[in-house]
């Protein structure tokens, strides 16, 4: 393995960091984060450029993306808005649902167009929903289906993820990827606290009839982003699309294995950031305000735990540290049963930070499963006869499909967790049976995990390919 690694190394080529072919359209001609002579010589600072600007337009895409869910805790008779429980599960629900839908296309658009000029695209296309927010947030009785509409249109924001993780994956080394990727997603997640913290800054100084504010506050940060990515950003002339890859991904049975995992893991962090708010209204009759103090920790602590967590499956293996991950989260969901039949706000609360704690951990360790799983079967075929070079360039390229898929169906859990939150206060009034659904699912997780890829037969040399790789990055980093 390590002397397939070596050879994929010194395939690189040594040269000169790559040229702007158009300094008009900052397209980058030879670009190859794999030439080390070159990443030391400039390239490493390019790619942090764009990665700056990266996390921020990802960070205001994802506050674009969960602005409803602050929004709702402003719905009441006072402001001219008086849906129901049922109602505001809705109107979270469908912006997850157009975010999760938008992902696929979003990743494929950065191949096909370049990563700058789609993020200067995705970026003005952000003021859609935030202008359309701005305009009938403000107007009492606008109907439901009206808000529908305007919040689906905040869907794109969750759109920005895959775009943005597709095209920083471009510009940093194999080696640095999980480095790079995981500053770039955890600043993006941070977006979902953010903008609750906004919504609790609007409402302690101005009250909790003012929600335009908070979308009225994300004007010119949308304006920045695009400014910055024209600006800063770069094209990639040698990102391709690879039109099979998707294809071959849906074809490999671990694609959905780790979807199902990440569903898991990033559809909770997404589904609680977005419907906690409304819990905490529906369940223990908070005010607006009380909900908004109390709503921005746990996505901010799940968000900051998420590079924590690929560093932990560094150390211990992806597969380990998911499976742990899902067994706290069994327990987590446990302690809100029992904070719910004692109706115990402080136990209810303890229970959800532990949620997002552990949901943002597994994040980072699901992902950090991908490259292993597809270099385990890379070695396999190098072990077979096959070519050490052709089969882990396979090996890449289909990691980044399945992270694109993964990234797509672990958003539709947060549709999930809507949708039976909505359920489930709509039928009883409290929110018991949807912690028993969640608790069978992650059960069911724990068993996806271990028998496949923890079991006897399977488990150990996968254990044993993430350990090498991850002893192997370890001393790249070391010496870089």
């Amino acid at each position: 393995m390590s002397d397939s690694r070596t050879a994929l190394t010194q395939e690189s080529r040594v040269g000169p960091p790559p040229q702007r072919a158009n300094g008009r359209s900052r397209r980058l001609s030879a670009w190859d984060p794999e030439d080390e002579a070159a990443w030391k010589a400039g390239n490493e600072r390019v790619a942090r450029r764009n990665l700056i600007v990266s996390i921020l337009s990802e960070h205001v895409g994802f506050s674009i993306w969960s602005m409803w869910s602050v929004l709702v805790l402003f719905m009441s008779p006072r402001t001219g808005h008086a849906f129901t429980a049922d109602q505001k599960f809705l109107l979270v629900l469908v912006p997850t649902l157009v975010g999760a839908v938008l992902r696929l296309p979003y990743s494929y658009a950065v191949t096909r167009f370049g990563g700058r000029n789609w993020t200067v695209f995705a970026s003005i296309l952000l003021f859609v929903p935030a202008v359309l927010t701005l305009w009938f947030v403000h107007r009492p009785g606008t109907p439901l289906w009206v808000f529908l509409l305007v919040g689906a249109t905040a869907g794109v924001g969750g759109g920005n993820f895959a775009s943005s993780m597709t095209n920083i994956t471009a510009f940093y080394p194999q080696r640095l990827q999980g480095w790079a990727l995981g500053l770039n997603a955890g600043g993006g997640n941070l977006g979902v606290a953010v903008v609750q913290l906004v919504g609790l800054l609007v409402i302690s100084t101005a009250g909790d009839t003012h929600p335009a504010y908070v979308a009225a506050g994300y004007l010119p940060l949308i304006a920045l982003c695009a400014v910055l990515a024209a600006l800063f950003m770069d094209n990639i002339d040698t990102v391709r699309t690879h039109p099979r890859a998707q294809r071959e991904a849906v074809r490999v049975g671990d694609t959905w294995w780790i979807s199902v995992l990440y569903l898991g893991t990033f559809g909770s962090f997404i589904g609680y950031g977005f419907a906690f708010g409304i819990v905490l209204q529906s369940q223990f009759g908070a005010s607006p305000l009380e909900a908004a103090q109390l709503t921005f920790l746990g996505p901010l602590l799940g968000s900051l735990s998420r590079p924590l967590g690929g560093r932990l499956a560094d150390r211990w293996g992806g597969a380990r540290v998911t499976l742990l991950t899902f067994v706290g989260m069994a327990g987590g969901t446990g302690v809100l049963l029992v904070a719910s039949a004692r109706d115990s706000l402080g136990l209810f609360l303890a229970g959800f930070t532990a949620l997002f704690v552990l949901s943002g951990l597994g994040n980072g360790s699901t992902y950090k499963m991908i490259p292993a799983v597809f270099a385990r079967k890379a070695q396999g075929e190098i072990t077979a006869g096959g070519d050490a070079v052709e089969a882990f360039a396979r090996a890449r390229t289909l990691s980044g499909a399945v992270i694109a898929i993964a990234g797509a169906v672990g958003a539709l859990g947060g549709v999930g967790i809507n949708l039976t939150f909505r359920t489930s206060y709509s039928a009883s009034g409290g929110g018991e049976a949807a912690f028993w659904t969640f608790l069978g699912f992650y059960a069911l997780c724990v068993v996806v995990v271990r028998v496949v890829y923890l079991s006897a037969d399977r488990g150990r040399a996968a254990l044993d390919e993430e350990s090498r790789m991850s002893a192997g990055q370890a001393g790249t980093r070391s010496h870089a």
